[in-house]
């Protein structure tokens, strides 16, 4: 049977990237030289789009401003076997793309998270922003069941059946915590790799606000939690009022019992009120849990009828009576796509 090619896309957003977009550009293609790089000019007032067309990439503008929205119209428009997703700053080390891309294909993965590793001598984190990825992370590992170390990272590879099952509902710099955590409820195969990761070159600057977006971050992940676990969500607000109505009812109760009467009627029916409540919130969680459930399998199978990445999609397919040849042979064919 003869391989298909491996159709390579990387996906780079950019408001404002002049400086750093052909860098990065030159980067991937060196490292990779049969990637097709697009580049996403998001608002920008700059000659961003000038620069990474003269370097080689296929240049589309998305016109609402956010990385969110750049990420959700590039996952839809663009149709690859394996996509790339790295930021325009010229922050990340392009050389490990073809180690990410192999262990996607070789594991195989639906998702390869580039770990970020500081290679100078100096942290390349902006103040506030490597403790708040690691207090993400261990939010977010706790939530979810499932640990990451670099959540924030926005340099990623992806199977082609992970972008086209990915809602993508974010606007701005939550999408990464919103690609964690799709991977983590679906429990797709998903795996870290580090790499190197520098400071911005002089005159770039960061669009990241450590207080402002972290806020946004803090309440997607609310927002998540809510809608992927709302048994965990709305089991906590029922616990918390109950206790709450526990703690103002019980003095009324008692007192009652001692007296046969009942002086404070506001505090009894505010407690009364409040373990209603209680009640009312954790039906509304069990119901939201079961169309979680729902959702979730529909989610599952709309996956699972897209080829897998060690599919004929992407690779050759396998020969009869010999096992694991084709995923031999498949490695192979990246390694030499990959090199060509």
């Amino acid at each position: 049977m003869h391989a298909e090619p491996v159709r390579i896309a990387a996906i780079v957003p950019c408001h404002n990237e002049e400086i750093t977009v052909a860098n990065v550009v030159g980067d991937l293609k060196a490292a990779v030289p049969a990637i097709t790089v697009y580049v996403y000019d998001n608002c920008s007032s700059d000659r961003t789009a000038q620069h990474a067309a003269a370097a080689g990439a296929i240049v589309r503008r998305e016109n609402t401003p956010g990385k969110g929205n750049v990420v959700r119209r590039a996952f839809a428009d663009i149709d690859a076997d394996i996509y790339v997703m790295i930021d325009g700053d010229d922050t990340y080390e392009a050389a490990h793309l073809p180690e990410m891309i192999e262990t996607l294909i070789t594991g195989p993965y639906d998702h390869v998270l580039g770990v970020r590793q500081d290679n100078q001598e100096t942290t390349s984190y902006r103040p506030g922003h490597e403790a708040g990825n690691k207090m993400f992370n261990q939010l977010t590992g706790w939530l979810f069941g499932s640990q990451v170390s670099d959540m924030l990272s926005g340099y990623r590879v992806f199977s082609r059946r992970f972008v086209k099952s990915f809602p993508a509902i974010s606007r701005r710099f939550e999408i990464e915590t919103e690609l964690t955590v799709h991977t983590m409820s679906l429990r797709l195969p998903t795996t870290e790799v580090a790499v190197d990761f520098r400071d911005r070159p002089d005159g770039s600057e960061s669009k990241l606000s450590t207080v402002k977006d972290g806020l946004r971050i803090l309440g997607l992940i609310s927002a998540l939690v809510r809608h992927e676990r709302p048994r965990l969500f709305y089991g906590t607000l029922t616990v918390l009022l109950a206790a709450v109505s526990l703690v103002f009812g019980l003095p009324v109760v008692w007192e009652f019992w001692q007296t046969g009467l009942v002086p404070r009627f506001p505090t009894a029916i505010l407690a009364t009120a409040l373990m209603g409540l209680a009640f009312l919130l954790g039906s509304v969680g069990l119901t939201l849990d079961g169309l979680r459930r729902a959702r979730r399998e529909t989610s599952r199978l709309v996956y699972l009828s897209l080829p897998a990445v060690s599919g004929f999609a992407v690779g050759q397919r396998r020969t009869p009576g010999l096992p694991g040849d084709g995923d031999d042979r498949l490695a192979e064919q990246v390694r030499t796509r990959l090199a060509s």
